[in-house]
């Protein structure tokens, strides 16, 4: 028998009123959330936060700026957010991606189309969840990003296990009427509610969810 389905939409605006907008990438310009993309992988926005601000300081999130860093000078920057090599490498390849359409991004989207997450994919260092960021918070598509605590919070709900990126991602499909900005708030919004009540620390504290509501 087939798991029973989620209702995305009901999920999306019972978080949404229970925790109000999130307000979720927070940065100032596009090019720094491309940054903090690539920085939070496998650690926490506290320590982006500092590399984040390393490179304000020395680059205004310039990507002319940033360009110009020796690989060294990066690495340096960054490094409170760990993996700083793999990090700076996957920077500088991003940015150089970006660089050879000058930064329109309307003409990107326009280039590649369906095939813009297949062609994310293809620069070093870019995996699926921050492909699937880029393309929500950089290119304003509606794709569901099936990050860690996007896979705690639907595991719970279903009570099944989300080992990896691409089992929920293939799981879980925004309704067709899902606009760019309600997709970017609902990854803020389930990020938020996984630390709320997902993580080792905050199990013990009862959800607001009730997982009935939401089964179909």
């Amino acid at each position: 028998m087939d798991k029973p389905k989620i209702d995305i939409r009901l999920l999306f605006e019972t978080l949404l009123k229970e925790m109000g907008p999130q307000g979720w990438w927070p940065a100032e310009s596009k090019p720094e959330i491309i940054l903090g993309a690539i920085l939070v992988q496998n650690t926490n926005w506290s320590n982006v936060e500092k590399s984040l601000e390393n490179l304000k300081v020395i680059t205004q999130f310039s990507s002319h700026k940033i360009k110009r860093l020796s690989l060294e000078e990066l690495e340096l920057l960054i490094r409170p957010s760990g993996f700083y090599k793999n990090k700076a490498q996957t920077i500088k390849a991003v940015f150089a991606w970006f660089e050879q359409y000058n930064w329109d991004y309307q003409f990107i989207n326009q280039q590649y189309g369906e095939k813009l997450r297949e062609e994310l994919l293809t620069i070093k260092g870019i995996g699926f969840e921050t492909a699937d960021v880029l393309l929500v918070y950089i290119f304003d598509r509606p794709v569901f990003i099936a990050d860690a605590y996007a896979r705690r919070l639907f595991g719970w709900l279903q009570d099944d296990t989300f080992d990896t990126y691409d089992k929920l991602y293939k799981v879980i499909k925004l309704p067709e009427d899902f606009t760019d900005t309600e997709a970017q708030e609902f990854h803020g919004l389930i990020d938020e509610f996984g630390k709320r009540y997902l993580t080792n620390k905050t199990k013990k504290e009862k959800p607001f969810l009730n997982k009935a509501d939401f089964l179909f």
